[in-house]
C-alpha cells in the first residue's frame, strides 16, 4: 500500500517550526550575534581550517613540509579570505594570546595573513591519510587546552581531519570554530558557535 502524500495539518506545522528552529540555530551559529559575544567572555579555543586552498584534496605525492612548493597552498581567494579573517578580529577588538599553527604552509599563511604572527606546533600538524598520531596529537590539544581560563583565547589554524577530531564537526576551509574545554566531556571540545567571513 503506498504511503500517503499529505501531511497533516497539525503534523506539518510542527516540521515547519521545527526546521524554522533548526534554521535559527545555524544563523545563530555562524552570524556574528553568537560567536563574538561568547568569544568575549575568554576561555575560548578558536579552532580555523586553513583558507581555500588551490584545487585538490591532501598534498601531491613526495611533497615536504619545509618546501611550500611542493604542497597545496592557499589560492588567491585564500589569501584574501585570511585577510577578512584578521580584519574581523582587528574590528571586533578580540585579544588573543596564542596563535599556534600546523607546520603545513597552507597553515602558516593563514595565520600570518589573518593574525601577523604564529608558533608551529606539532601536535595540530595533519595526520590526513595515516601521516602523524591522530590518538596521540588529539590528546595533547586536549590536555593542554583544558588549562585555558577567562580572559585568556587562543586560535589554532589546522585542518579539517585535527577539528574534526576534536569536535565531531566538519568545517569548510576557513571557518572559524569557537569552542571550549568541557570537563564533562573531556575527549572533545564543545563546540559554542561557528563563523565564516
Amino acid at each position: 500500500m503506498p504511503l500517503p502524500t499529505t501531511t497533516h495539518p497539525n503534523r506539518r506545522q510542527t516540521l515547519l517550526l521545527a526546521a524554522g528552529a533548526a534554521c535559527g540555530l545555524a544563523r545563530a551559529q555562524s552570524g556574528p550575534g553568537g560567536f563574538w559575544p561568547l568569544l568575549r567572555q575568554g576561555g575560548c579555543v578558536v579552532l580555523m581550517r586553513h583558507a581555500q586552498t588551490e584545487p585538490g584534496v591532501g598534498d601531491p605525492p613526495g611533497f615536504t613540509l619545509g618546501r611550500c612548493e611542493t604542497q597545496r597552498n592557499l589560492s588567491a581567494a585564500g589569501r584574501a579570505q585570511a585577510g577578512r579573517v584578521g580584519e574581523a578580529f582587528r574590528r571586533e577588538d578580540i585579544a588573543i594570546a596564542a596563535v599556534r599553527s600546523s607546520a603545513w604552509c597552507r597553515c602558516t599563511d593563514t595565520a600570518r595573513l589573518a593574525f601577523g604572527r604564529y608558533t608551529v606546533w606539532p601536535a595540530i600538524n595533519s595526520f590526513f591519510q595515516g601521516q602523524g598520531d591522530s590518538g596521540q596529537q588529539t590528546r595533547e590539544v586536549l590536555e593542554t587546552v583544558a588549562a585555558l581560563r577567562a580572559p585568556v583565547n587562543w586560535v589554532l589554524v589546522t585542518h579539517q581531519v585535527n577539528i574534526t577530531a576534536l569536535t565531531g564537526e566538519h568545517p569548510a576551509m576557513g571557518e572559524l570554530f569557537l569552542t571550549r574545554a568541557d570537563p564533562a566531556a573531556p575527549g572533545r571540545l564543545k563546540l559554542l558557535a561557528r563563523h565564516t567571513v
